[in-house]
Formats: structure tokens, sequence, C-alpha cells
């Protein structure tokens, strides 16, 4: 027969309860899912679920036992619950009172804190075939934990994998699959997983929390996939702070064997997002410009440093590079009007790119852009270098549209670090 409890028992369903993963210790950011509250049942009531308006097809013998059950695991008699499960299961005839003793199964195991028993309950809940379709999804999500927890990851990844089948923006459950990925070897799956679980959280104009990116990003470059990039771009789109900056860029320079010429670009770009952060990026970017024969760039790099005490002034690998740049800015400058002249008569664009590209380092980014305007038009020119140093320059006077134009004109080897400095163009206030 159909009936309606008068007062819901609650489902100790561990929203909250159980025993977490782990591996969940290191996100939390994460929402936790809250425990339905826990009424008293009326004696004389069958038990039902939390849901509101939930019935149940009871059969008259399982009824009864059911009862008997309720009062024990409701009194906490630890001794009485154990004859009182088998009788109520002996008794049970319709999938509704197998699932409603799968409840009372739960609550007990739940109080006495018992994980085997939590386990046993929730297999014998999804057995009954009782839940409904939204029932389901926790009761996978929270079995699919247990095996996390117990390190049967085969078993807890097929009960994530049906709570996301029902809901797939499910990102705990994908976050937890992840892991279980993890934890089986399966690295790239892993990140695959992190990307949805990520996509997820962001439906609706939701952030993920930062430390979904950072594991996504370091499980995918500690294997060497190709997804660490687009996956630290996406990263410092969400959370441009300058320290994200400096490792994603670091990131994209230990994934792609950089030439100078592109290494440069790179640094500028840390530059520009005040992601310089020590020594070895300070002394790679000096000496870099240096080697190219930029000075002033150098000069103007390592005195930023000083300046933010990022880096000591005293010390010799800086001491040097000073020096040397020092010795040459004079005549550097001395020589530009010069050669700016004759660089836009001149009908090659090497001189007009040699002549930017010092101009670029003096910080003159307005001629700079000019220059490489200029080169555009002329002979022999590397027009996806020329598009990219006209992109930085014209970001560095702060004209976002054209400096976008141009960066996404560029094709071929600089076409990621183009990204990253459109990047850039979008975040920047």
């Amino acid at each position: 027969m159909m009936i309606s409890s008068k007062r819901a028992l609650a489902l100790a369903l561990a929203f909250g309860g159980f025993s977490a993963a782990p591996a969940l210790a290191q996100y939390q950011s994460m929402p936790q899912q809250q425990s339905t509250p826990r009424t008293e049942a009326s004696s004389q009531a069958a038990p039902a679920s939390a849901a509101e308006g939930r019935k149940y097809d009871l059969s008259s013998g399982g009824r009864k036992a059911i009862a008997a059950l309720q009062k024990v695991v409701n009194a906490k008699d630890v001794a009485a619950i154990p004859p009182a499960l088998a009788a109520a299961n002996a008794a049970a005839k319709t999938k509704d009172d197998k699932y409603v003793i799968g409840q009372l199964q739960l609550k007990a195991a739940v109080d006495a804190k018992d994980s085997a028993g939590i386990t046993s309950a929730l297999e014998a809940m999804l057995a009954s075939g009782g839940a409904t379709p939204q029932e389901t999804v926790p009761l996978h999500f929270n079995l699919g934990k247990q095996y996390y927890v117990a390190k049967q990851y085969d078993r807890a990844a097929g009960e994530f994998d049906k709570t996301i089948a029902v809901d797939p923006n499910h990102s705990e459950a994908l976050l937890l699959l992840a892991e279980t990925r993890r934890s089986q070897g399966r690295i790239p799956d892993a990140v695959g997983v992190l990307q949805k679980a990520i996509a997820a959280r962001s439906t609706g104009g939701q952030k993920a929390p930062e430390d979904w990116y950072r594991h996504a990003v370091q499980l995918a470059y500690d294997a060497k996939l190709p997804s660490a990039i687009p996956i630290s771009r996406d990263w410092i789109t969400a959370y441009p702070a300058p320290a994200n900056w400096n490792a994603a860029l670091r990131i994209y320079q230990k994934s792609s064997g950089l030439d100078n010429d592109t290494l440069i670009d790179l640094m500028r770009l840390q530059r520009a997002t005040g992601g310089l952060a020590g020594e070895s990026d300070y002394y790679l970017y000096a000496n870099t410009a240096l080697q190219k024969g930029y000075p002033g760039e150098a000069q103007a790099v390592l005195e930023e440093g000083f300046a933010a005490k990022k880096i000591d002034r005293s010390r010799q690998m800086f001491r040097d590079i000073l020096t040397v740049a020092n010795s040459k800015i004079a005549a550097d400058k001395a020589s530009l009007p010069g050669l700016e002249k004759t660089a836009l008569t001149s009908p090659a664009a090497k001189q007009a790119m040699v002549t930017g590209d010092v101009y670029l380092g003096y910080g003159d980014y307005a001629k700079a852009a000019a220059l490489y305007r200029a080169a555009l038009g002329k002979s022999g020119v590397d027009a996806n270098l020329a598009n990219l140093r006209l992109g930085i320059a014209l970001a560095r006077t702060g004209d976002n549209a054209g400096s976008a134009i141009a960066l996404r004109a560029v094709s071929g080897q600089r076409a990621e670090i183009a990204k990253y400095w459109l990047l850039y163009l979008s975040t920047r206030v």
C-alpha cells in the first residue's frame, strides 16, 4: 500500500557526514554539501525520505519490521540493530521496503562511524531499485567517495561516472574522478576531467577555485602534456595575479625551448605583468637584453628590481651586467636618430626592425611602433616578428585595440607568445 510519513526521517546520506576523501583537503574553496536536518519519526509513522511528499509502497510485513528497525536505530541501541536489520531484510518484499531499510542501515552506520557499514548501506540502497533518479546522484557520489577512501579506484571511478552521467555538471564528482584517475596513474585522463570540473563550476558565471587550475597545470606540466600551456592561460585568465603570470610563463618557457628572440618577448611580458620574481628572472632578462644589444633595457630592468627590493644591487652578477650596460648607453642613444632616419628610407626591413627593437628597449614605445609599421611595408620583413613587436609596443602605450590587431596577425612559432600578450590585454585594468 502507499503511505506517507507525517514527519520525515532524515537520510544520513553523508552530505558532509561521510569521511571526506583525503585528496579533497587541498581544495579548500570547494563548497561542502550540507547535512539533511535530523527529525524524530513517530513510532506509528512509516520511515520516509527527507524529500517533501516522497511516498513508499511498503508491504504489510515489511512495514512492521521496518518500524521495529527504525525504533532501535533512533534509540542507537547498537546490540539490537543487527537482529532487527536481519529481520527487516527477511520481511522485505517491495523495492521500497528494501530502500527504506537501506536508509535506516545507513543512519545506523553513520551514527556508529562505521565506514564499512556506510558502504554496505549505500550499496543496498542502490541495489534496492527504490531510489528516485534524483536520489541516485548523491548515492552514487557518496559510494564513490567510500570506494576512493578505501583505494578501490576502479569501483570509485565507476560510481563517479554514474553520478556524472545523470548530472554532467557535478563538479565535486568530476574533481574526485580526476583524483581517482591520478591515483590510477592515468594522468592525461585526470587532467581532462579536471578541465571538465573547471568548466562545470564556471557555468553560469561562477569561478572555479584557483587550486583546481593549479592542480591541473601541475599534473599536465609534470607529465609533459601539451595541455599544460592552454590550461596555464585559462588559469591566468581567471586569476591574473603577478605570481600566476610568473608561473604560467615559466611553464611556457620550459615547455617550448625558446630562442632568444622569443625569450626576450616573454621576459618583457613578465615585466609588464609584474611577474618578475627573483634573481634568476632578473638575471635572465637583463643578460639576454644585453646580449641582444639592448643596454638600456638591461639597465632599466635591474634598476626596477633594485627599487622593488627583489634583487640585491651588491650581487656581483648584477653589478657586472650594469657596468657593461652603463658603458654602452650614451653612445647607443646618440646613434639612434641617424639609425632611425636610415631605417625609414631604406627599402629593406632589417634596419627598421633593429632600430625599433632598440627604441623598444629604451621604453620609447611610440617610436618603436612607428618603425615596426614601417618595416611591415619593406622587403625581407619577418611579418610575424614585426607584428609581435608592434603589438608589444602598442600594448605598452595603452593602445589595446591596435595591439590586438597586430598580435592576432602573428602566426607560426611566435603565435603562442602572441596569445599570452593578447591575454595580458584582456586582463589588465
